[in-house]
């Protein structure tokens, strides 16, 4: 062989393993079945398989359960019934601007029922970019996603007629086929939470013939044959290809108009000239993603895990923007039907996500957050106050104003694309007025929260969970105000931010329901649930003050009576009583499940509390409790989460603690330090720069800090700062098998409090 061709080719290949070892495979470490073995009485995660970008404005998802059920994707099921585009953040708020395709061979059928085809999970591969089913039949679907569109191909056995369906869901439906353009268009407007003037205009267009076309209703089954125009409810259209046919489409949808579709068609399909071309671009685009989050050492399985999770903390709040032909971003606003210039995100709880997904994105995604931040105030004149929970438009679902949650934290940050002056503004009104959209669009019983220092019980459910959620978002528009030199906004709220005390009775040593006449609620049971709680009971809310852990250890009555009231959370007997609930609710059959007390980490209030001794000066037992949770409570099967994944909250959780920090008071730059999952980890920042999170001796015995170094200085707190791991580093970990007793117990060590420890 020559010479000079072997050392070239020895380079090449050396080049090659290079390039590999700096972006290897992750993307085969995600199972996006993670979570969907779920129904309505209990929740492993409440997920679908999604198939999409990260935050991408469309996703798609095999669709198991009939049109409009909340949970379309069963893992127990064995029929599929649609590929549907799909929107949905939780099966609770059901899903919106839907429709589905579906192959068939043989005689046409239409009905979902009846068009069902049987499938084995076997069968069936579920990644990010790329979903595949090989149905019992013969016949294989693929989708691959683009970011307001996607690539799907069918491949039909021979011998038989091969069909596809277009089913236009629920509400009305326009469909026009255009056989000499292999195109099929139209709209759909399905939805709960959208205004009158909503559609998802959609363009489909095919590689193949028709050999035969045809519109029909799925309100009653009709079908008529050779026509290529149809609307009203329900409708759809049917399309015959040759035998043995294998069928691409590639298909884009737009909010804005037709002409908006075709051009994301343009923009984001034409040039891929087959569905393996998509198929790839997906791939390195989510394999970049998450190469931006390098673990080494740990269990494959565990890999399995942190991929699976990080792959949905990037999911929500979805894009809802398109691009014009000039380049820029304008969207149709879900909240006053116009169109407008910029960006726009949605479909996101916050009540859920600003506990760890909106703090993990400050950290991966610092311009987005910039974006959403402007999103979050466009809103805000669009509909007269912000989303608490946009399903894509205002619902008003779940509790708290936790918009000025998301703003406080990205500003603390350094994230300051917004007026600091119209967010506060703009909070006061929110905190000041009831809107329309339910009990979260503004702010039900502010009058007496402002007057009496909480929410009486009584004509307000859940009135304690919302004095304490109230009392945490005004912490933060006081954070705001007081960073900003505002201080007439920072005394209006200066006050309200402890009125946390105001539901807190010492008498019993937890929070609890109190009166209009200030009397306690009777007849009072912690382990009860519902009623001045939401999904939860006191045992689990009493710990709801994020911004100020001193002033609720002085509340129970200090330290030592503090660290074994938590110790007595994690390890008590599992006793619930169903309270204004009346039955049993999934929330209730997870923590039994969890087997970890009155700990229910399948609901958000009490997330945060294994960090919660780092406050009290045994930051050994949240390390212990941090990795018990990772360990026992997640995987990355079907039955992945102990709970709702909930916007990718759930995962954001995991993700944080498993590089060993958690943002227990978001609108502070501190994240509380728990106990690293990895040997090693590396975060590549939007910056360039990295930050390394090394963790020696470590494995599952191994779970205590011994010592900890940042930037090679000996590092005693129990916190890191925001700006320390976005100017790059290392935070170095020495673990063992034995707490370290002395290690972040000074007062100088504990995170960021309000009060000072009496």
């Amino acid at each position: 062989m020559n010479t000079k061709f072997l050392i070239w080719i020895t380079g090449a290949l050396l080049g090659i393993g290079c390039g590999y070892s700096q972006e290897s495979d992750l993307v085969k470490y995600v199972n996006t079945l993670q979570g969907t073995d779920s129904e309505w009485a209990l929740s492993y995660g409440n997920t679908y398989p999604t198939v999409g970008l990260p935050f991408g404005v469309h996703f798609f998802s095999a669709q198991t359960g009939k049109n409009g059920d909340g949970w379309k994707y069963r893992y127990q099921d064995n029929t599929i019934r649609g590929l549907q585009q799909v929107h949905q953040c939780s099966p609770w708020m059901n899903d919106y601007a839907v429709f589905s395709l579906m192959p068939g061979v043989g005689n046409l059928i239409v009905d979902e029922e009846a068009r069902a085809l049987p499938f084995h999970h076997s069968n069936e591969i579920a990644k990010p970019n790329y979903y595949a089913v090989k149905f019992d039949n013969g016949i294989k679907a693929e989708i691959s996603p683009v970011e307001r569109g996607g690539h799907m191909r069918f491949s039909f056995p021979k011998k038989e007629k091969a069909h596809l369906i277009v089913d236009g869901f629920l509400k009305d439906s326009e469909i026009k086929i255009i056989p000499h353009e292999r195109k099929i268009i139209g709209y759909v407007n399905n939805g709960r939470f959208v205004p009158e003037n909503f559609r998802n205009y959609f363009v489909l267009v095919f590689n193949q013939d028709f050999k035969a076309h045809g519109t029909w209703q799925n309100t009653n089954g009709e079908i008529r044959a050779g026509n290529t125009y149809d609307a009203g409810k329900g409708i759809g259209a049917y399309l015959e290809f040759k035998s043995g046919a294998k069928v691409e489409v590639k298909l884009a949808s737009s909010y804005i108009s037709p002409a908006q579709a075709e051009l994301n068609l343009e923009q984001e399909l034409t040039g891929n000239k087959d569905f393996e071309v998509t198929q790839n671009k997906a791939f390195a685009i989510w394999n970049k993603l998450l190469n931006r989050v390098v673990v080494e050492g740990g269990t494959e399985e565990e890999k399995a895990t942190f991929y699976s999770c990080l792959f949905r903390a990037n999911l929500f709040s979805r894009k809802f923007y398109e691009i014009d032909a000039t380049g820029k971003p304008y969207y149709y606003s879900p909240y006053d039907g116009a169109v407008h210039d910029g960006y726009m995100y949605t479909d996101n709880g916050f009540w859920d996500t600003f506990r760890a997904q909106f703090p993990l994105s400050n950290i991966l995604h610092e311009e987005m957050q910039g974006r959403y931040m402007q999103s979050l105030l466009g809103a805000q004149r669009q509909a007269g106050f912000f989303p608490t929970w946009s399903n894509p438009g205002m619902s008003g679902v779940m509790i708290g104003n936790h918009a000025i949650s998301l703003l406080t934290d990205a500003w603390v940050k350094g994230i300051r694309t917004f007026d600091a002056d119209s967010a506060l503004t703009a909070y006061y009104h929110e905190a000041t007025n009831k809107g329309f959209w339910g009990g979260s669009n503004g702010r039900e019983g502010w009058e007496d929260y402002f007057t009496k220092g909480y929410i009486p019980y009584g004509d307000i459910h859940e009135s304690t969970a919302k004095t304490l959620e109230y009392a945490y978002d005004d912490f933060c528009a006081y954070q705001l105000a007081k960073l900003t030199g505002n201080t007439f906004y920072e005394n209006v709220f200066a006050r309200q931010m402890y009125n946390y005390k105001n539901v807190f009775d010492q008498n019993v040593n937890f929070v609890r329901g109190r009166l209009a006449d200030g009397n306690w609620l009777p007849d009072f049971d912690p382990v009860e649930w519902g009623g001045p709680f939401t999904e939860a009971n006191a045992w689990q809310y009493t710990w709801s003050v994020l911004h100020d852990i001193n002033g609720l250890i002085d509340l129970i009555g200090g330290e030592e009576s503090f660290n074994t009231k938590l110790d007595s959370f994690f390890t008590m007997e599992q006793t619930i009583k169903y309270g204004s609930y009346k039955q049993e609710i999934h929330e209730m059959r997870e923590m039994l499940l969890a087997k970890m007390g009155q700990y229910a980490h399948g609901n958000q209030p009490t997330q945060h509390v294994a960090y919660l001794y780092n406050y009290s000066g045994q930051p050994w037992k949240s390390q212990k409790q941090v990795r018990l949770v990772m360990s026992n409570l997640y995987n990355a099967t079907e039955r992945g989460y102990p709970g709702d994944e909930d916007q990718g909250q759930m995962s954001s959780w995991y993700v944080l603690s498993a590089l060993g920090i958690y943002s227990v008071c978001p609108g502070t730059d501190e994240y509380v330090i728990g106990s690293p999952l990895f040997e090693k980890a590396t975060i590549t920042l939007e910056n360039g720069k990295r930050f390394v999170i090394q963790a020696t001796n470590n494995s599952a015995e191994n779970v205590y800090i011994q010592s900890a170094h940042l930037n090679g200085k000996l590092y005693d707190k129990n916190f890191i700062k925001y700006e320390d791991i976005m100017n790059g580093g290392e935070l170095k970990f020495v673990m063992g098998e034995t707490p370290k007793m002395n290690r972040g117990v000074s007062k100088e060590a504990r995170p960021f409090s309000l009060s000072k420890l009496n």
